[in-house]
């Protein structure tokens, strides 16, 4: 018996392909997940879903945007084509406003601009992915190149625009925070 033969995903010019066919896939499942989950409880209680998105899809969104530093990895090694810097900026704004502003502070995460910036973030992602992901394998879809070329003109000023409004927001609650510690200071002195 000799030896045995592996399947043509499995072979070593494939293996860089069906890596990244799969990280695509996974990404994009996560984001479809949260876009999808996003949708359904905003037909179903309406405006009082955006008041909860974080308590709803915030572990998600966080694990999505964990393993999406894979791709500065990627991008470094040589298994994407990317340019490092700018996804390097747009990965740390993301981690930034999730994991340290979003997170910590429990006052701003009800606002409906935490509901608008998630939208957009997946809008952008489930179009990225899933031309990637095809993209790996060889397929091309007219549509779908227009999209994922265009998409992201008009969304990422609305972005920017979200996140200053978020960061206005978060200043205006920590600010109140601060004026509220120092009367409570001073009336335990007195």
């Amino acid at each position: 018996m000799g030896p045995l033969a592996l399947p043509a995903w499995l072979q070593p010019r494939y293996r860089k392909n069906a890596y990244l066919f799969i990280y695509y896939l996974i990404q994009f499942c996560g984001h479809s997940w949260i876009f999808t989950n996003m949708t359904v409880r905003f037909f179903s209680f309406g405006k009082d879903s955006m008041v909860d998105t974080f308590y709803a899809i915030g572990l998600v969104m966080r694990f999505c945007q964990s393993i999406s530093v894979l791709e500065l990895l990627h991008i470094y090694i040589g298994i994407e084509s990317n340019h490092l810097f700018p996804r390097f900026l747009q990965l740390t704004e993301r981690i930034i406003i999730l994991f340290v502003v979003i997170t910590s502070q429990e006052e701003v995460q009800e606002k409906y601009v935490v509901c608008v910036l998630f939208i957009f973030w997946n809008l952008l992602d489930m179009v990225r992915y899933t031309y990637s992901m095809l993209s790996v394998i060889g397929t091309s879809y007219a549509v779908l190149t227009w999209l994922s070329q265009t998409l992201w003109m008009p969304i990422y000023p609305l972005c920017v625009l979200a996140e200053g409004m978020y960061f206005t927001y978060s200043h205006l609650y920590s600010e109140r925070r601060d004026i509220l510690r120092v009367f409570s200071i001073k009336k335990k002195k007195m």
